[in-house]
Order: structure tokens, then C-alpha cells, then sequence
């Protein structure tokens, strides 16, 4: 037994520490570029950023969409009916280029109508307009490129993923350099390295066809609506999810707009884009808990199951410890960083939000791994509803309340309310699971 015992901590731990280092990847590449940003094109271009990102958000909520739930599809039937998703792939992808020409088209024709409606101003519009329009060239790419990773990833071949990411946010990263500040291109040339996120992914990618026990195939073929919105049906839950965080900075965005301009914004998109790194790590220990997690459950061994629980809450909540009071200590510095012009109101804004918004990497922590856990136990439905709370239901009410009472701090105050009400919830829904279990009836947590 004791064997048993250490042999699951030992493989949770390694799956944790290589899913941390994945999921880091693309969220330090966003750290980077908002820091760019911020150097080349000061507070409005960190507030044109912000404008933008829902847009970005939501050609990347449409690839998981179709991504997830396609190669759901594919998963199920690659062993017994091959025949079935034979032209899946080819079919979603065809859809994705031309639903991304589409948008890309829309957003050339109608820039500063769309970016208006976003929360852009007189301040802001020139720039966002040019960031938009290159950006939103890439549509047809970023959405290929989450219907690619998830079909490769389910083909057998997670590890060419993992290159694929790691390899992109290097490039990028020194692309976003040499755009920005070699060439001096600064918001275009942060637009376009944005743009060779998914060239590079899908190159790496393509590599593919050389996999062995590959089945994945890609050709000409006619789309058929009934086999994407099969596809998007099963996708929603990843869309609703990855779209929330597109949502809420458009709520933060026009709120705060409305409260005090664009160093408000601005100094939001430098609180947001760090709260993405911490937010990447707990996501990363939740992946290393899920497939031991899932796997344990499905042979019975519910006390492996608590354990794998247990070592990711532990983790995960051991690093929002050590990064609240690292950031409690160095927020002054941190701030400094993205403030290349040294305005006084973006640092006043930014460090009293600090406090406040990181408080809830306290239940943030929990929530991840609490979500995940519940899928992998079968409890998609109890995954579901909490992350409808915590993206739409408490959280965008709540930061509309928050401001009529309390201004921008009330505005900070939302993010930890809401992550402590859906881990009280969390924990809830989690005890209740595990006591249907063939365990003791001890309290989980």
C-alpha cells in the first residue's frame, strides 16, 4: 500500500512540474509582449491592448469551440468507427479558414465602429485600429491552430503540442523584440509577431504526418454543417470558459473607462497580464492532477484519487502563499516595469489594485484544480457550473455592483469575491462527490 501511496505522489508531482512549464509558456509570452507594449507605446498602448484582447479572445474561444469538441469526436471513434471522422479534421478546418476570412474581412471594413462599441476613444482609436486590423488577419490562423493542437494532441502525439507551444513563445518572444524595438514598428510590430504565434505552432504541428500511428488526415473535402455544430455542441463548455476572460475585460474595460479613463485600463491590463502567469501555474498542477486523478477513479482506487487531490491543492495553494507576499512586497518595482513613461496615475491605480485583485489567488488556486478534478471524476456537470459562475454569473454582476459602491477598488474587490464564492462552492460540490465514494467519510477538505 505504501508503495502504491508514493508511487502516485511521485508520478502527480512529474506531471504537475511538466504541465506547469507547458501552460507557462504561452501566458510569459503574453507577459512579454504587454511588457513591449508598454515600453515602446506607454499607457495608451497598454490600454489599446486591453480594448483589443476581447476580440483575440474570441477567435481563440472559436477554435477550442470547434477544437475540443472535434476531436472529442475523433477520440471516440478512431478505435472502432474510423470510417466516421475520416474527413472530421478537414471538415473544421475548411470551416475555421473561412469563418476566419470572414472575420477578418469584417474587421478591415468596420474598424472603428467594432473597436467604439469595445471602449476605445479618441485616445486610443488610431492605434487600436491599426493593432485590430492586423490582428484580426490572423483569424483564419488562430483558429486552425486550436482545432490543430487539440486533433493532434487526442491523434496520440501530446508531446509534439507541448513543442509546438514552447516553441512558439521563443520565436515570438524574439520576434515581438525585433518587430517592436529592431525594426521600430512598435504597436504594428506587436500585431504582427501576435500573428506568428500560429504560423510557428502550426508549422511545428505539421510535423505530424510523419507520426507513425497517426490517423489524422487533411484534404479537400465539402463541409457539412451537421458535422460542426455536432462538433460545437461538445465544444461548448471549453468556449464558454476560454470566452469569459474576453468578457470580463470587456466589462473591466467599460467600467473603468467610465470611472477614470485610460490609465485605468492600462494599469488593469498590467494587473490582469501578471494575474495570467499565476493563473497558468495553478492551471498547470490542475492538468498533472487530472489524468492521475481520472485514472485512479476509473479502477476504483478512490484513496489515490484524494491523494492526487491533496498534493494539488497543497501545491497550489503553497504558491499563491509565496506570490501574494511577493507581490505585497515588490508591487511598487513590478509596476515600474510596464510604466516606461513614468505616469503617476497608472502607478497610483496598479499599486493599491494589487492588494486587493490578488487576494483572490487564495481561492483562484483552489478553483482550477477543483474544476478539473470534478471532469475527471465524471462530474462535468458540477466542472460546468462552476465555471459558469466564476466567468459570467457572479463575476460580471459583480464588478458592475463593486464600482456603484466602492469605485476602482470596488472594482479590484469583484475578482476576490467572486473566486471565494465559487470555492466555497467548490469545496461544496467536491465534498459531496467524494462521499460517494468507497472511502471514509471524512470531510475532504
Amino acid at each position: 500500500m505504501q508503495n502504491t501511496v508514493y508511487s502516485v505522489r511521485r508520478e502527480v508531482s512529474g506531471y504537475i512540474v511538466k504541465n506547469i512549464f507547458a501552460s507557462l509558456g504561452i501566458s510569459l509570452y503574453v507577459l512579454v509582449d504587454t511588457l513591449f507594449i508598454a515600453l515602446a507605446a506607454g499607457s495608451i498602448g497598454l490600454a489599446t491592448l486591453n480594448i483589443v484582447l476581447p476580440i483575440f479572445n474570441l477567435f481563440n474561444s472559436l477554435g477550442l469551440l470547434l477544437g475540443v469538441g472535434g476531436a472529442a469526436i475523433f477520440s471516440l471513434n478512431k478505435v472502432r468507427h474510423p470510417e466516421r471522422i475520416e474527413g472530421l479534421y478537414s471538415e473544421l478546418i475548411i470551416f475555421c479558414v473561412g469563418l476566419g476570412i470572414l472575420f477578418a474581412i469584417i474587421g478591415n471594413l468596420f474598424p472603428h465602429q467594432i473597436l467604439t462599441l469595445m471602449g476605445a476613444n479618441q485616445q486610443t482609436i488610431n492605434m487600436a485600429t491599426t493593432y485590430f486590423r492586423i490582428v484580426s488577419c490572423g483569424a483564419p490562423l488562430f483558429m486552425a491552430n486550436y482545432v490543430t493542437i487539440n486533433f493532434v494532441r487526442n491523434d496520440g502525439n501530446p508531446s509534439l503540442t507541448m513543442r509546438a507551444a514552447l516553441t512558439q513563445t521563443a520565436f515570438v518572444i524574439f520576434m515581438d523584440w525585433l518587430l517592436i524595438f529592431g525594426l521600430n514598428l512598435k504597436m504594428e510590430g506587436a500585431a504582427l509577431a501576435t500573428i506568428f504565434s500560429p504560423v510557428t505552432s502550426l508549422t511545428v504541428l505539421s510535423s505530424h504526418r510523419h507520426f507513425a500511428q497517426r490517423q489524422l488526415k487533411l484534404f479537400k473535402t465539402k463541409v457539412h454543417l451537421k458535422t460542426v455544430l455536432k462538433a460545437a455542441r461538445l465544444g461548448i463548455p471549453s468556449f464558454l470558459n476560454e470566452m469569459s476572460t474576453g468578457v470580463s475585460i470587456f466589462v473591466f474595460n467599460l467600467v473603468l473607462l467610465k470611472l477614470s479613463g485610460n490609465y485605468a485600463i492600462a494599469a488593469y491590463g498590467v494587473i490582469a497580464n501578471i494575474g495570467i502567469v499565476f493563473l497558468a501555474i495553478f492551471n498547470g498542477v490542475a492538468l498533472g492532477v487530472q489524468p492521475i486523478a481520472s485514472r485512479e477513479y476509473g479502477k476504483h482506487l478512490y484513496q489515490n484519487v484524494k491523494i492526487a487531490l491533496k498534493i494539488g491543492l497543497v501545491v497550489t495553494f503553497s504558491i499563491a502563499i509565496i506570490s501574494y507576499f511577493l507581490l505585497l512586497i515588490f508591487k511598487a518595482p513590478i509596476v515600474d516595469i510596464f510604466n516606461a513613461e513614468h505616469e503617476a496615475q497608472l502607478v497610483a491605480y496598479a499599486v493599491k489594485g494589487i492588494p486587493i485583485y490578488f487576494i483572490s489567488i487564495f481561492f483562484s488556486c483552489l478553483n482550477l484544480v477543483l474544476m478539473l478534478f470534478l471532469a475527471a471524476i465524471n462530474d462535468a456537470r458540477g466542472a460546468f457550473f462552476l465555471s459558469i459562475l466564476r466567468g459570467y454569473v457572479i463575476l460580471l454582476p459583480s464588478i458592475i455592483i463593486f464600482a456603484y459602491f466602492g469605485g476602482i477598488a470596488g472594482v479590484w474587490a469583484s475578482v476576490p469575491f467572486t473566486e471565494f464564492i465559487v470555492a466555497s462552492l467548490g469545496i461544496y460540490l467536491t465534498n459531496k462527490k467524494i462521499s460517494t465514494m468507497q472511502i471514509r467519510k471524512e470531510s475532504l477538505l
